[in-house]
């Protein structure tokens, strides 16, 4: 860390070691019922990959909504459907 930041930005290895064990309760590769600790790499690693697979699903999903929306008729009851469910 950088001498210039003051003594109340620091974070302390406990808070640190907490942070990364609630992360590794949010990854569910590494939160199999398992309460055994796994090492700040693995789990930084595992959050990356899993960032990396739910910004695939997301595009993915994108792109089919895309479609789908691309093949009703905007006037038609499905489309209101659609409309309605996208609000919520």
């Amino acid at each position: 860390m950088s001498s210039h930041r003051s003594r109340a930005s620091k974070i302390t290895e406990e808070q640190l070691n907490d942070l990364i064990l609630k992360l590794q309760t949010l990854l569910p590769q590494l939160n199999q019922g398992s309460n055994s600790r796994v090492s700040v790499s693995r789990v930084l690693k595992e959050t990356c990959n899993h960032i990396r697979r739910l910004q695939r699903e997301v595009d993915d999903l994108s792109d089919r909504l895309s479609q789908l929306l691309a093949s009703v008729d905007t006037d038609g009851v499905e489309a209101e459907i659609l409309r309605n469910l996208l609000q919520q």
